[in-house]
């Protein structure tokens, strides 16, 4: 996924006036633990474990889901899912009474969350556990359940029920808003996997999108460029740092890879124009093969939507799941937030040729080239960069502990919760390093279960995630009974309670007279601990912090949005809605008063110099317009290439690419004879919905400067102001219309529509630090 850009609102206004002390305001002694089971890894065991003397230390499973003791529990688990889902799917396909179809949609809903059950906790062990014997099996019970879900959303019988209980005025009347809406969800997901056709369109379907899979995953593991290497003589790379070219040279030439970081570093330093040209066609020109893949993935894409009746692919994505709701409506969003975003661009580009002129020694009309953006880009900030190493300076200030401390003390000033250290059980988690918090709410209670598996592996996937191993969802009586009937029977676990039963043993809240399972969620990072410094705590640099601030946004939205049914529940919402709450989050840790919670020199409990943040964030964000810029125009990108235009026969991704570079942007256009779009591979992953990290930065911009007044006057600690966020938006998940849930937040009716004419506006609004309308 994209790593968002982060924009600076507030610290040039606080450089001067350092806020007040909050570190110590909510400290308590599980706020001192939660620090200390972060930062000193070798005694977070004894910290613990005499909270839980008592406790039995027999293997409670993973996540303590009793069947997952073993590898072969995997696979136990996968067969009772299927065979419990098998009779859900009799009793829906069986109604024929009304009382029958009022039922409906919570026996949907369970149907869903028994494969979930599955399919979420194994996807994440495939892809995070270090045993392979457990990937192997939870891969094979992904397999299992997966094939059996496609079989069910490739008969018409559960879609039938569904259209008749829809049409039925009784019915809809006695279902409240999250139940209707999730009966419209999936009425259009019926209808997303060709439900509606006949068989042989169905399986048609099956086998187009199965090719679609196959190709989408070749084209992103397999992209390559023209030319793997550029071999040039070294006296060209002046200004490359020599210990780096140095490993890249033999008998007095340079080969240097391609798609590597040391080609990126080339193109911001080395002096000579022509081999930094040389550098740039290179990195940007795919092979031939890629761009094939490329297009054919894209082809196929065009030939589902029109088996789906749809005239684009785009179409098909964007009408459902989305705020957009139409390419139409992105376009004007585009549209009006390059318009927003032009005259920033201007300024920057002008800046670029005055560097250029100044450094080569230039007169009259000077032009910049394609390959000087970044060269000279990275000229300007060096000469903003103060000679203090600001970044192992500040990582002093931000080890993993007071950083997670800052969260729970944030959180607890917003939202009324706290993270509280749990021990963990035998068999709970999947590596000695993983801790687990229980996420306590001052008025409700326990109402999440969070593992934190933060350090870095040699076998762990370098990719910081957010993972809803088990959503929220209400438990019903007759459900709790029936499971506590099977308790122990045919060799399955046996449970000690009937709501141990009804949840695997995993945990459940009780409230208002309703059983809930608890949101259980893993969060997965890969910060460095220095092993020859064994008392010295992991120590994050600015960006690190921030990445955990993000993930944390996701994990708060499914902690708050704790409702009745699965398929809404926490980030299951509109995809171009899912990143506001995390891209909010970037901005609370760039604000003076949230940072004064925590940050705190490791060893001397300093407090942090927040003027030297402002400037980091000032250098960083020196030229965010064009990076903008160049987000629009791949957002543009994707919604051409799935459009109706992928159809025509002269179907041609390059020049489409080129084209809308020159159109559209304001920025040196790629030259001919390149094609970049063979290396885009979030193609594949988004599918005409790339806009959305571009809407969500601008939704969660307008919230900080609406809501949190962008951190003036300590709003960003406002408890008032974060019950206002979470009654208005967090809380409901997918629940309710987007649309609704960010007026009420932002008390502008003018959003309440959801149409083109609202799309435009909040492009309007724009990221940039300046006045909105």
């Amino acid at each position: 996924m994209i790593k968002a850009r982060r924009w600076l609102a507030a610290a040039s206004n606080h450089i001067h006036n350092p806020p007040v002390d909050n570190s110590t305001a909510d400290a308590k002694h599980d706020d001192v633990i939660l620090r200390q089971i972060f930062d000193s890894p070798p005694a977070f065991r004894g910290l613990l474990h005499p909270l839980f003397e008592g406790a039995s230390r027999k293997n409670v499973g993973l996540f303590r889901n009793k069947y997952l003791t073993s590898p072969q529990g995997f696979l136990t688990f996968a067969d009772i899912t299927i065979a419990r889902a098998s009779k859900l799917v009799d009793k829906v396909t069986n109604a024929s009474t009304v009382a029958d179809y009022k039922t409906l949609v919570t026996d949907l809903d369970r149907l869903s969350d028994l494969l979930c059950r599955v399919l979420d906790v194994s996807d994440f062990v495939r892809i995070t556990h270090p045993d392979v014997k457990i990937q192997e099996a939870a891969s094979v019970a992904w397999s299992k359940v997966y094939m059996y879900m496609n079989q069910l959303n490739t008969s018409t019988a559960l879609s039938d029920q569904l259209g008749k209980a829809l049409a039925n005025p009784e019915v809809l009347a006695s279902w409240n808003e999250e139940e209707q809406t999730v009966a419209r969800l999936l009425q259009q997901d019926f209808k997303k996997s060709a439900i509606h056709l006949p068989k042989e369109y169905r399986d048609a379907f099956v086998d187009v999108s199965q090719s679609i899979s196959e190709l989408g995953s070749e084209f992103v593991d397999s992209m390559e460029p023209e030319r793997p290497y550029l071999e040039l003589p070294s006296s060209r790379f002046q200004g490359l740092d020599p210990q780096m070219a140095r490993k890249m040279v033999r008998r007095g030439v340079l080969y240097l890879p391609t798609m590597s970081p040391a080609a990126t570093l080339a193109l911001r330093s080395v002096h000579d124009e022509e081999t930094r040209r040389a550098i740039y066609y290179s990195t940007r020109t795919a092979s031939k093969r890629s761009v094939d893949t490329l297009e054919h993935m894209l082809r196929l894409r065009a030939q589902l939507a029109t088996l789906s009746g749809f005239d684009s692919y785009g179409r098909m994505a964007l009408q459902d799941k989305m705020m957009a709701k139409t390419p139409e409506s992105v376009h004007q969003f585009l549209q009006a937030l390059s318009k927003h975003n032009s005259s920033f661009v201007e300024a920057e580009i002008d800046d670029l040729v005055k560097e250029k002129r100044q450094r080569l020694g230039l007169s009259g009309d000077t032009k910049l080239q394609p390959w000087d953006k970044d060269y000279f880009m990275e000229s300007i900030r060096n000469s903003m960069r103060s000679k203090r190493k600001a970044g192992d300076f500040l990582a002093a200030y931000f080890s993993l502990g007071t950083v997670m401390q800052g969260l729970s003390r944030l959180f607890n000033r917003l939202y009324g919760i706290r993270l509280v250290p749990r021990d963990t059980l035998p068999g709970e988690t999947w590596h000695p390093d993983v801790r687990r918090l229980d996420v306590i709410s001052d008025t409700d209670g326990h109402v999440a279960v969070l593992y934190c598996d933060l350090f870095y592996r040699d076998d762990k996937s370098p990719n910081p995630a957010h993972f809803t191993v088990r959503c929220s969802r209400e438990i019903l009586a007759d459900e709790i009974q029936e499971m506590w009937e099977q308790n122990g029977q045919g060799g399955l676990p046996t449970f000690e309670t009937p709501l141990e039963a009804a949840n695997d043993g995993m945990h459940v809240s009780q409230q208002t007279g309703s059983v809930k399972q608890l949101p259980t969620i893993a969060l997965v990072c890969d910060f460095h601990q220095d092993k020859e410094e064994r008392n010295r705590p992991a120590l994050l640099d600015y960006y690190q912090m921030e990445t955990l601030f993000h993930e944390m946004g996701h994990a708060i939205h499914s902690v708050l949005a704790r409702t009745s049914l699965q398929n809404v529940a926490g980030t299951r919402c509109a995809t171009d809605f899912a990143e506001l709450p995390s891209t909010l989050m970037e901005h609370f840790c760039a604000d003076p008063t949230v940072l004064s919670l925590f940050a705190r020199h490791y060893e001397t409990d300093e407090p942090l110099p927040y003027h030297l943040v402002a400037e980091r964030l000032h250098v960083s964000n020196r030229f965010e317009a064009s990076d903008r810029e160049n987000q629009i125009i791949l957002a543009m990108l994707d919604q051409q290439y799935h459009s109706s235009a992928v159809r025509e026969g002269n179907f041609d991704s390059t020049s489409i690419y080129l084209d809308i570079q020159k159109n559209l942007g304001k920025l040196p256009a790629d030259p001919p004879g390149t094609r970049w779009q063979g290396f885009f591979g979030h193609l594949f992953g988004y599918g005409s919905t790339y806009y959305s990290y571009l809407f969500d930065q601008v939704l969660s911009e307008r919230v900080w400067r609406v809501v949190f007044s962008a951190g003036q006057n300590g709003a960003a600690l406002s408890r008032e102001n974060g019950e206002r966020l979470k009654e208005n938006l967090l809380k409901w998940g997918g629940s309710r219309d987007p649309w609704r849930c960010l007026s009420d937040t932002l008390q502008d009716e003018r959003l309440i529509n959801g149409d083109e004419k609202a799309m435009g506006l909040v492009g309007s609004w724009g990221i940039k630090d300046d006045v909105q309308g």
